[in-house]
């Protein structure tokens, strides 16, 4: 049999050494402290008036399209100030409503303040960044960054997780 002249021949020590360092790597990885929530993977869209402060009620869903008309979303005043809670307050928040498991419309539901997912049932908290309660979904809600104005104007500017059905977020066609 032919020889190629272009393989390595690789000894022992050499092979142990790699896999070493690479074990080493693998280590140190795994050790390296993981991205806070707040480090999600947010995308920027066109500023889109939603409603104003004034038409909403405390602990009631407001229907919204954010950032196209494809894409169903909530507005919620908490009533009491949560984490990324916007206006003057801090306490109104917006996500997607579709559910990031496999895109059945999400039900608020006020006395625990979560939305639910009727197909598989997976909970999502609405006062802790939408993030994952129970359920299949393997991923937080899709949360709307806002922008309350001067008037009580609340502008959504951007959403920071990938919104169900879309490859990429990127505004539908």
């Amino acid at each position: 049999m032919p020889k190629c002249d272009r393989l390595v021949d690789v000894g022992r020590r050499q092979f142990l050494r790699g896999g070493a360092v690479a074990a080493a790597g693998a280590a140190a990885a795994s050790v390296a402290p993981s991205a806070p929530a707040a480090a999600r993977a947010r995308v920027d869209y066109p500023s889109n008036r939603l409603a104003n402060v004034s038409e909403l009620t405390t602990n009631e869903p407001f229907d919204i399209s954010y950032p196209d008309a494809d894409s169903p979303g909530v507005l919620i005043k908490l009533g009491q100030r949560v984490p990324g809670g916007a206006g003057p307050d801090g306490d109104i928040v917006a996500y997607s409503v579709l559910c990031p498991h496999k895109g059945y419309q999400l039900v608020y539901h006020g006395a625990d303040k979560t939305l639910n997912c009727p197909g598989h049932y997976s909970r999502f908290d609405a006062e802790m960044e939408g993030q994952q309660i129970f359920g299949m979904a393997n991923q937080s809600l899709p949360k709307f960054d806002l922008r309350v104005d001067a008037n009580g104007d609340i502008f959504a500017e951007g959403v920071d997780e990938l919104i169900y059905g879309r490859t990429s977020n990127v505004l539908q066609g």
